[in-house]
């Protein structure tokens, strides 16, 4: 087979991109090597840092041919220089975090984030001397007023977990431009068919390969995209060090998932701008925020920067927690169940004082802001691939 050309579209970069038809085989689909260790054809080195970009396959841990597979497949569909895949989109935010900080740098991020990120920069990153500073992100003048000589990195997560707030890449990636800062996006709500942090300015993108890009609920995987110069560094450190590795079954579940993935997430976002119509004219909902309605404070920015408004949305009802076990109790499609971006409905009460307490820990203005999307708590809502009929059926019996 010949080389891809530069000029195909998505669909067709989701397929064929990082795979090759086997030269002894002739097998089309990509090969599953899960060996943890090879045979060398020369007397090799004992550690990793005796190789440079041409290691070959010596240690799974250091490197492994389905696993390289997956990362030159999301490099392609990301447009970005080089990829490192972890065991789960944790793994590869914190290979970032502590990999790439050091004692005495700022971090800039979020104040709303996934609750493992926000739980990792408010209590993990102060104990090995990285100051941070947790703002508002949806607004670009916080971002500029809370840098300093020392923030090497700005880290924000767009749509935000759960109440889906936006933050403009391009002007925030033009402060940290302004600054010598670097921009980190963690994507996750967002993946590569609907939004392109690198196009807009951002340095790194993380994603939960779990959630959209897996898309099947059936393999735990993270991603870290970004310059080469840096991601060569961290796979010494973040990867072989830290030992964040991915199962190379994963990995090849994964890249199989991203082969339906431009389809999927078109699905995925007009099911969402149906179920999303549909809560926002029922009586028993208070609020809706996704990005697709012109209700959405943001809705503009969301017209910019996103192709499509993905499949996550998070609602406002009377009485949270008694609808969440009225859930448990009644629905018959979607599932009452955490997680995400799985072809299958998931919904989720997430209460606003639980995740103070737990997470956020916000105050003052950033909880009065928190609390215009989220009221008392949120209904989180991944809208599957079933049809949104069924779905706003399955939800209508529970929203009395």
């Amino acid at each position: 087979m010949g080389k891809l050309p530069e000029d195909v579209g998505p669909q067709t970069l989701a397929i064929h991109a990082g795979e090759d038809v086997d030269e002894q085989t002739g097998a089309t689909a990509p090969n599953l090597v899960m060996s943890t260790t090879f045979a060398t054809r020369d007397a090799q080195g004992f550690s990793i840092k005796d190789f440079g970009d041409d290691m070959p396959y010596i240690y799974t841990r250091w490197g492994n041919p389905t696993v390289r597979q997956l990362q030159d497949k999301l490099v392609a569909i990301e447009g970005a220089e080089a990829c490192l895949a972890f065991a789960s989109g944790m793994a590869a935010t914190s290979a970032l975090l502590l990999g790439y900080l050091s004692r005495g740098d700022h971090l800039i991020v979020s104040d709303v984030h996934y609750a493992g990120s926000a739980e990792l920069v408010r209590h993990t990153l102060p104990r090995f001397g990285i100051d941070v500073s947790m703002v508002d992100t949806s607004d670009v003048g916080n971002v500029a007023q809370a840098i300093r000589d020392t923030t090497k990195l700005v880290f924000i997560e767009t749509p935000a977990n759960p109440i889906l707030r936006l933050s403009d890449i391009d002007a925030i990636a033009e402060i940290c431009r302004a600054n010598d800062a670097r921009l980190a996006v963690d994507s996750t709500f967002a993946p590569p068919t609907i939004t392109r942090p690198i196009e807009l300015g951002a340095d790194f993108v993380i994603h939960s390969l779990t959630k959209y890009i897996g898309g099947h609920g059936d393999a735990l995987g993270g991603a870290l995209l970004g310059p080469h110069e840096v991601i060569a560094k961290l796979n010494e450190e973040a990867l072989v060090h830290f030992g964040g590795v991915i199962s190379p079954f994963n990995a090849w579940l994964i890249m199989r998932g991203i082969a339906t993935l431009p389809i999927r997430m078109r699905a995925h976002s007009d099911s969402a701008m149906q179920v999303a119509s549909f809560l926002e004219s029922h009586p028993a909902v208070k609020r809706v925020n996704f990005p697709g309605l012109e209700s959405h404070p943001q809705h503009d920015l969301a017209l910019k920067q996103m192709s499509s408004s993905s499949g996550m949305l998070s609602f406002q009802v009377q009485d949270g927690p008694s609808t969440a076990q009225a859930m448990v109790d009644r629905l018959k499609v979607i599932h009452y169940a955490v997680s995400l971006g799985h072809h299958r409905s998931l919904v989720y009460w997430i209460g606003t004082d639980a995740i103070m307490e737990s997470t956020f820990q916000l105050d003052g203005e950033q909880l009065a802001a928190y609390r215009e999307y989220a009221g008392d708590g949120v209904m989180r809502l991944s809208v599957g691939l079933e049809e949104p009929q069924d779905i706003c059926s399955d939800l209508a019996q529970v929203l009395k």
